[in-house]
């Protein structure tokens, strides 16, 4: 081997070190909240029940009807959470931040709390939606870039940061929406879900309209 190429060899090791002893050092901020095996650390609490389940590893909804929505037990103000969904085209779902911690107050969690839209954007009952209804937006409140979401069946990967009054999100490794929530104040009367006063609660993730499937979900806890 001449010299060169044990040299570009011994860089390429000494890079794979540092980028593996990084890795390690970043992953204990990670927790996973969804074993692949069972329901521990999830409730259902609204609509239909006994419509989640762990199918083939996944997290999997039924999808009877909607309106069936699953939530951490574990309550989080500050946080980012990652997971992986597949729908069915056509397929209507959320992930829920900061759903209320008290049960009477509820109510519509994409509006006492906030929800994350995942949506088939492609399908053709959607062509006609408020912008801020698509896949990846804070419902009803924030819209997203709509070019990055992958059609149904196809497997989509979302990050969301809900850190104090900024929220962020990427779909598929773009970022789609980056907002303060001050700046939204015409929505507080009804979404009170983004006022001030709503720093803390569950994490959620909905089944609107068929069945769909989640994996790889984690979050680490932020300042």
């Amino acid at each position: 081997m001449h010299c060169r190429s044990k040299f570009a060899l011994l860089f390429i090791v000494l890079a794979a070190g540092v980028w593996a002893a990084t890795a390690a050092a970043d992953e204990p901020d990670w927790k996973t909240i969804f074993d692949g095996k069972t329901l521990d650390g999830w409730k259902e609490f609204q609509g239909k029940t006994d419509n989640w389940d762990v199918v083939d590893g996944l997290l999997h909804c039924k999808g009877k009807g909607g309106g069936a929505n699953i939530r951490t037990v574990a309550v989080y103000p500050n946080f980012e959470v990652a997971l992986e969904y597949r729908m069915e085209k056509g397929g209507n779902s959320g992930v829920y931040l900061r759903i209320p911690t008290d049960p009477s107050k509820v109510g519509n969690p994409s509006y006492n709390g906030m929800e994350i839209q995942l949506l088939d954007d492609m399908a053709p009952e959607y062509a006609h939606l408020h912008p801020e209804q698509y896949c990846g937006s804070i419902y009803d409140v924030v819209a997203a870039k709509r070019e990055f979401v992958k059609p149904a069946p196809e497997w989509n990967k979302i990050d969301v940061v809900c850190d104090h009054r900024h929220v962020k999100v990427t779909l598929n490794d773009h970022e789609i929406v980056d907002a303060n929530l001050d700046d939204y104040k015409a929505k507080y009367p009804t979404h009170p879900g983004i006022t001030p006063e709503a720093t803390t609660g569950h994490v959620g993730l909905q089944c609107h309209t068929g069945p769909l499937d989640f994996r790889n979900i984690r979050i680490r806890e932020l300042q």
